[in-house]
């Protein structure tokens, strides 16, 4: 190429042409660059003045000049004569829904672990909370006074660890901000994210059901066997996952920090309320709180569902002015449920029931993750309008 502009060692003369909006000095090469526009003054030509212009030319028409360019050259031509088949398009070019998730999924899985305040921190909560509930609750006995002990750690577990989802609700609204992002952009659809995100969260969730859940029951004394160890902690998973949906329901509709903790505390507080354990279900006022409430709180089923896991086969001995007994022992149900019993539990159906309900509850829930994130897209834009109109106005 033939050599236009002095270049200095290790150094780039056509940076400095691309910097358009300052001047450009070319250090140790004599040639100021001025970005105004080419001049044929003897004065410029005699002070070693170079335009930018000038040097984008000069450069240009150089490159043209050299044996790469008709290298370059030769090679498309070559390319072009070339005589083959048409390309054809086989299907789509966009991914499939399946690619979605899968990516979504692995993406989020990883972005939780990295996270510390997504599920480690509240697994650390949980894991002493479990020790906690545990050496409060050592060894609860199998006397007649265990059984509000019993009764106290159920609802403990069912309501206080499952409130504390609102923990990792800021990771939540980074997650849907990121979401919200990407969907202006079209990246993918709505159920792909509802899908991938309940995929990518449940093996944590399950973590952080079984090791505290572990912990607290068999330091409290709970029944021995293992599959209502195991009831126990699907109990807690199903609630787990349906808390960390509401809370990306509420997520979704409230995209603040302090107002979304505020709304997702208030919404479990009211469930806990009409669960049936503060105030037995036939003691609830019928208006709002029996009706709706005590039937779509899933800290009703988790509760019933824990007291026949725990109560059912468990016996007591016989105490003074008590019911007949056999061999000196009588079952707790002898004791709890007298004509539907004391807690007003429904001995209609097993506790395999409440567990399937829950887990019900998990895809309703979804679903209306699903709904909500769709009529959000639709309203939102309406509301911003409206209040942009009415601010022009005023």
């Amino acid at each position: 190429m033939e050599k236009t502009a002095d270049c200095p060692s290790l150094r780039n003369h056509q940076i400095k042409t691309y910097q358009l909006m300052t001047p450009s000095v070319l250090p140790d090469s004599k040639l100021e660059l001025h970005h105004t526009k080419a001049s044929n003054d003897p004065k410029d030509i005699g002070n070693n003045m170079i335009h930018v212009e000038q040097v984008i030319d000069l450069l240009a028409e150089s490159y043209k000049s050299s044996e790469i360019y008709m290298e370059v050259q030769n090679e498309i031509a070559t390319i072009c004569g070339q005589e083959g088949d048409l390309i054809q398009k086989k299907g789509s070019l966009r991914p499939s829904s399946i690619s979605h998730c899968l990516v979504l999924t692995e993406r989020s899985f990883i972005n939780m672990y990295r996270d510390v305040g997504y599920y480690w921190l509240r697994l650390g909560i949980y894991i002493a909370l479990g020790f906690a509930i545990g050496t409060i609750f050592y060894n609860v006995g199998s006397g007649f006074g265990s059984i509000n002990a019993r009764l106290s750690m159920i609802m403990f577990a069912c309501s206080f660890l499952t409130i504390l989802a609102i923990g990792g609700f800021p990771s939540l609204i980074e997650e849907v901000k990121v979401f919200q992002w990407e969907r202006l952009n079209g990246h993918y659809g709505v159920g792909s994210y509802v899908i991938s995100q309940t995929l990518s969260s449940a093996p944590y969730l399950l973590l952080i059901s079984l090791v505290p859940g572990v912990i607290a029951y068999f330091l409290a004394g709970f029944q021995r066997e293992y599959e209502r160890f195991i009831y126990f902690s699907l109990i807690l998973f199903a609630s787990m996952l349906i808390v960390e949906c509401l809370m990306m329901i509420v997520a979704t509709i409230v995209p603040n920090f302090l107002m979304g903790i505020i709304a997702g505390a208030g919404i479990q507080g009211l469930m806990i309320l009409s669960a049936g354990f503060f105030q037995l279900p036939n003691d609830l006022p019928d208006i709002f709180w029996r009706y709706p409430m005590y039937y779509i709180s899933f800290h009703k089923y988790a509760l019933q569902g824990l007291y026949k896991n725990e109560f059912e086969g468990l016996e007591f001995p016989e105490y003074l002015g008590g019911p007949p007994t056999i061999n000196g022992k009588m079952s707790t149900w002898e004791v709890l449920l007298p004509s539907m019993g004391t807690l007003q539990i429904e001995m209609g159906y097993s506790k395999w029931v409440n567990l399937g309900i829950l887990f019900g509850m998990v895809f309703i829930y979804r679903v209306l993750l699903f709904c909500t994130i769709k009529t959000t897209e639709r309203v939102k834009p309406i509301i911003t309008a409206f209040l942009l109109s009415s601010t022009h106005r005023n």
